[in-house]
């Protein structure tokens, strides 16, 4: 029989943290390292959350060596990221512009929580972001749709105060979109998912690589709940695998590109 305590856990793995990530909202320390490191990652944070939820990520980041910065997706009284995707990667886009520009970074890696890691695939494919990332992870990302986005669309009142959760539905005009489009071939792509993720199942996260799409690789993994792939030291391994890897074949690229 399930305790209160046991079914408070279960909750938070799933949904996240009512103090630590929803009450705390999008205060970040700002630091003044941004640029001053070779690798330079931009965490997104999902649907109806914070980026409060990246605090632990962004430590482990930050201790193994990586600049690391985030940004306010804004939403929901300012805070809670439930603008449209294709409004938040342009905004994304135009922002990444002016800090290259600022901090003379020529490109970045992205790490995306559910939704956020929606709006990245979006900035990449559509507005320009090719050129800007040298690799993406994806958290809990429902590359297809997930059927639950139909809780959100009730909870916004069917639109009429986000259309963000329609974009997340199985078989939407957005995940179309995405599916249609073929990823860089040059942009290493990582979604790693939890088959206990009750936000995102499994299926709906799992990449599927089209013809030209080498670089794409699914880890799957057990027990974890969708909130909780943000901050599980697991799945930080696998996160930081990624990166080396990602950062290792972009090395073994600048060497073997004969000089113009």
């Amino acid at each position: 029989m399930a305790t209160p305590t046991r079914t408070y856990r279960y909750l938070r793995n799933q949904l996240g943290s009512l103090r630590r990530v929803y009450w705390q909202g999008n205060h970040i320390t700002r630091r003044g390292d941004l640029g001053a490191h070779e690798e330079t990652v931009l965490l997104l944070h999902g649907f109806m959350q914070t980026r409060a939820v990246w605090e632990v990520m962004e430590d482990r980041l930050r201790c193994d060596g990586f600049g690391v910065l985030s940004f306010d997706l804004g939403g929901l009284f300012y805070r809670f990221n439930t603008r449209p995707i294709s409004q938040l990667s342009s905004a994304i886009a135009e922002k990444i512009e002016g800090i290259c520009a600022r901090y003379g970074l020529r490109q970045l890696h992205v790490v995306g929580h559910s939704k956020g890691g929606l709006i990245a695939r979006h900035y990449v494919q559509h507005h320009g972001g090719a050129k800007r990332v040298k690799s993406l992870a994806t958290l809990g990302t429902p590359h297809h749709g997930t059927p639950t986005a139909l809780l959100g669309v009730a909870m916004f009142g069917g639109g009429l105060l986000s259309k963000s959760p329609f974009e997340m539905l199985p078989k939407s005009s957005f995940v179309r979109l995405l599916a249609k489009d073929t990823f860089p071939a040059q942009i290493p792509l990582t979604s790693i998912y939890s088959r206990s993720d009750l936000v995102c199942p499994y299926w709906s996260a799992r990449l599927h690589p089209k013809q030209g799409e080498v670089n794409l690789r699914n880890v799957e993994l057990t027990g974890l709940g969708h909130t909780e792939l943000a901050y599980d030291m697991g799945v930080y391994r696998h996160v930081h695998e990624h990166l080396q890897r990602a950062v290792a074949l972009w090395k073994e690229r600048a060497v073997n590109t004969p000089p113009r």
